[in-house]
Formats: C-alpha cells, sequence, structure tokens
C-alpha cells in the first residue's frame, strides 16, 4: 500500500481527556523533518523510493515508536505514568507496514526505577492494547497474515516486543502468559545478564544458562521469535545453536566493521544465516559507526549493511533502525 495509509487522525488515547484521567505532559511536536531523517535524493532516486515502498512489504524490525516529553527531564515522570503515547500520525508517514515495538523495555519503570518488573510489564502491555483498541490505522500483529492485511489494506501491523527477558525472572510459564497476551517477539537479556544468560556488558562470559535453554525451547514451541541483540557473543551462539527455529539479531551491526563490544562477530551473523535467520542493522546514535568514521551516518550504516550482505546473503539482512520520537542521546544521560 505504500505511503496510502488510512490515518484517520487518531492521537494516543483520544478516547480520554488528558488532565483529568491521566496526567498531562507536554511532548516534543514534531514537524515533517523530524519524522525521518532525510537524504537527499534526485527525482529518479526519488520515484524509486517510492515504487520500492508501494510493491514491497516495508518491516522494521526493531524500533521505539513513541512520543517523548518536550523537556528530557520529564521522561522519568512520564515513564513512571506506565502510559507509552504511539505516535500514529509520524508512523502513517514513514511508509511501513510492519514494526516491530520494543515498548516493555528499562523504561517500564511505574514500581521500580530499574525497570523489567512482571507487574510493570503487563501494565504497560494492557495499557498500549487498549489504547491500539481504540482506533483502526495500527492492528495488533500475531502472525504473518496480519502483515500481509496491513500491506494490502493501508494499515500498520504492530508487533508487541519484549526487548528482555528479565520479568520472566525464574518462571517459564510466565512466556506463555506474554504469548497469550499478543507478544511475539523476546530478546533473552539486556546487556545486564539475568537468569537466561549473559549480558554483553559483563566482564565474563558465561554464555546461556540451562533455563535459557529451557525458555529458548519454550519460545520454539509457542512461536515467539528469539531476539538475541543484547546478550554477549557466547550466549548469541549458544542460543542459535539450541534454538529449533530462526533466531534475529533485530538490532546491531558487524564488529568487524565497528570493533565494539555492542556489534556481533563475524562467525556468528554466519551461524545466524546458516539456521535462517536475520539481523537488522541498528541506526541508533553512537553504534554503526566505522573503524575510520566514529560519527554514524547514512554511509556508516551502508557499510554494516553491505558487509553483512556480503558476508551472510541478502536474505538474511534488514532494517532494525532502533530510533524515536525524540532525542534518543539525551535518554541515556538519565
Amino acid at each position: 500500500m505504500g505511503r496510502g495509509k488510512k490515518y484517520s487522525g487518531y492521537k494516543a488515547y483520544d478516547y480520554l481527556e488528558s488532565g483529568i484521567d491521566y496526567k498531562e505532559f507536554k511532548f516534543r511536536e514534531a514537524t515533517p523533518k523530524d519524522w525521518a531523517y532525510l537524504v537527499p535524493l534526485s527525482k529518479t532516486e526519488e520515484e524509486r523510493v517510492e515504487e520500492i515502498i508501494e510493491k514491497n512489504i516495508i518491516i522494521d524490525l526493531h524500533e521505539h515508536p513513541v512520543r517523548y516529553t518536550a523537556e528530557q527531564k520529564d521522561s522519568l515522570a512520564l515513564n513512571k505514568e506506565g502510559r507509552d503515547f504511539l505516535a500514529y500520525e509520524a508512523l502513517s508517514r514513514t511508509g511501513l507496514d510492519c514494526v516491530f515495538d520494543n515498548m516493555m523495555d528499562g523504561s517500564a519503570n511505574t514500581t521500580s526505577k530499574h525497570g523489567w518488573k512482571w507487574t510493570d510489564t503487563i501494565h504497560d502491555l494492557g495499557q498500549r492494547l487498549c489504547d491500539i483498541a481504540h482506533q483502526e490505522y495500527v492492528i495488533h500483529c500475531k502472525t504473518v497474515k496480519d502483515i500481509h492485511y496491513a500491506f494490502e489494506t493501508g494499515k500498520l501491523a504492530w508487533v508487541a516486543v519484549l526487548e528482555s527477558s528479565t520479568c520472566v525472572e525464574n518462571e517459564i510459564d510466565r512466556i506463555d502468559v506474554l504469548y497469550g497476551l499478543g507478544v511475539r517477539q523476546m530478546g533473552l537479556v539486556y546487556s545486564e545478564s539475568n537468569q537466561l544468560g549473559t549480558g554483553l556488558d559483563e566482564m565474563r562470559d558465561g554464555g546461556l544458562t540451562d533455563f535459557g535453554y529451557d525458555c529458548v525451547i519454550r519460545m520454539n514451541k509457542l512461536g515467539m521469535l528469539v531476539d538475541v541483540s543484547h546478550v554477549s557473543d557466547q550466549t548469541a551462539s549458544d542460543t542459535i545453536e539450541s534454538s529449533k527455529k530462526p533466531v534475529v539479531i533485530s538490532h546491531a551491526g558487524s564488529k568487524t566493521v565497528h570493533p565494539i563490544k555492542r556489534m556481533v562477530p563475524d562467525d556468528v551473523l554466519k551461524a545466524l544465516a546458516e539456521i535462517g535467520g536475520v539481523i537488522g542493522i541498528e541506526a541508533a546514535p553512537g553504534y554503526t559507526a566505522t573503524k575510520d568514521n566514529p560519527i554514524p551516518s547514512i554511509d556508516t550504516y551502508m557499510a554494516h549493511m553491505e558487509y553483512c550482505i556480503e558476508l551472510m546473503g541478502i536474505n538474511h539482512v534488514g532494517c532494525g533502525p532502533d530510533t524515536l520520537y525524540g532525542d534518543h542521546v539525551g535518554l541515556y544521560k538519565l
């Protein structure tokens, strides 16, 4: 359907009264220039882009497509309310047909500043599902058929994702509960180790735990996609070896192109491709730079894209920008 999306003008929680039903916050006002990082194109290139968008299903493997407060310092107060504001209008202008929304992450901190708590996760998920139920442009995506339906009807398929399994703790049946509530992808670890495995920030790499193995197999049985974006190299290798289904690295890049912890080594990328997995190339500030250019740009982004395509094959490389409608760098400073 391309850019002909059937967006009606709905804004998050329009069915409620701001300041009465929920605490009012001043959001950063978006302009058309904020809706995309624009790269100058020739007329011929523009036409080619529009043709690609119109004729193909466009999927974003990793995003945080919510609105952020005008003042960065108010972000923590907003998070504590447990109510994220999906950026419906901005999304309607992207040409996306499907977005994987990693809404339940370390910012889900209604009851704890440390995030990742079970009750906070369920609360945030319920609020978002309630909001989505009050409009018709975004549909809750649970199957591949939903993505095709969104493409054919001018809608956006929204996939509910947890960026880490930390809230599962030692309760494997919680994965079933999450699936029942419509979650279709989950990261095993977010940088700091949990009961499933080692995170990439740790000094020692213990890999996937026995419980983590059981969780991977349970996710396989349920049909929940396993994401190893923020895990250690050994945890990624163990997961790829253990999984009976394809695994995803939803947002990262090549460690050969940019040798930092956050990027992925060649052996893991090759193993990922061998089991039918996919990597989404990340565009978040500071990561997909290169050895020769420490400032990320469209050129450094494409360096990661082209390297991974050459190494893994084009069918195993996609886009996982990991961007948002606000000051991404500012969030790191909170």
